[in-house]
């Protein structure tokens, strides 16, 4: 199903990606490679709160949370590239701005296509969950922080899965290059071009494993102080910051600005995993030091 070959071009070894983006169709209804890693990323992460959420004195109610996760990351990150990537479009017409919560394009002549949700934006989805946790913790009456860290030393998981969606469907492409290990995305040209969707993947996967190491030498000392939150959000947009210097534009408004939409998005998460990050040390530094 996944066609990937290596051919020789300019006297280099390239990868030729090309998968089918389902894995299968029942009934019409076809299953995504897309979908399929979006649901391992929630289904993992769930799993992993649910077995940190065992070690707490103040138990969270892990199927509620799941749910307001869900709603969250999936409406702000819709929503967020929306308004941040798409605002031209889906804001000209009240048919276009319905376009922004069904999963459907309508077309000049009246008739519609099916397209499902084309078009996420991860710092929307940050947004979104972080609302959507206030909106918990205040119903349930848990501590905010405690389950900020505890989705958060989850989340790197989730973002892993996503961008490896995003490499089955050969979107979010990097820029031209001939680095050996240069992808060439046959449904969008023929140009050698940074996997840069892999080395996100890769990079979240070992700020996951960074974590997990950090959790078992702390036990539980640094959760529910912010500390997972900070070292999260700051460690992953950081890197997004710099990586997008390796991406393709994504919207054509971009291709005048120094910084584009994800780097500018980036600088005020980062800014707030810093402070989370060091106001979290310099409490337990204060405490283990009176």
């Amino acid at each position: 199903m996944l066609y990937l070959c290596t051919k020789k071009i300019k006297k280099m070894d390239y990868i030729h990606w090309n998968p089918s983006l389902e894995i299968f169709s029942v009934l019409g209804i076809s299953i995504r490679w897309y979908g399929l890693l979006w649901a391992v990323g929630l289904l993992g992460s769930s799993i992993i709160v649910d077995r940190i959420n065992k070690y707490h004195k103040d138990i969270l109610l892990v199927e509620h949370l799941f749910f307001y996760c869900f709603v969250g990351i999936l409406a702000g990150a819709r929503i967020g590239h929306c308004v941040f990537y798409g605002s031209a479009y889906f804001f000209s017409s009240w048919s276009h701005f319905f376009e922004i919560f069904i999963p459907i394009r309508i077309l000049s002549t009246g008739d519609w296509v099916y397209t499902g949700y084309a078009g996420l934006a991860s710092h929307g989805g940050v947004i979104g969950l972080i609302l959507a946790l206030c909106i918990y913790c205040n119903k349930y009456k848990v501590k905010f922080l405690l389950v900020l860290d505890m989705i958060a030393f989850a989340a790197p998981f989730c973002a892993m899965m996503i961008r490896f969606g995003n490499l089955m469907n050969s979107e979010i492409i990097g820029c031209p290059t001939d680095v050996p290990w240069a992808f060439i995305f046959e449904k969008v040209d023929y140009l050698p071009r940074h996997p840069a969707q892999l080395y996100e993947a890769l990079f979240y996967g070992c700020v996951f494993v960074l974590g997990c190491i950090l959790y078992r030498k702390t036990i539980l000392k640094n959760m529910g102080t912010g500390f997972y939150f900070g070292y999260c959000i700051s460690t992953i947009f950081i890197f997004r910051f710099f990586v997008e210097f390796l991406k393709e534009v994504q919207e054509d408004f971009e291709h005048d600005m120094f910084l584009d939409m994800g780097q500018i998005l980036s600088i005020p998460l980062i800014v707030i995993g810093l402070y989370f990050l060091f106001v979290s040390l310099f409490k337990n530094y204060y405490r283990h030091t009176k």
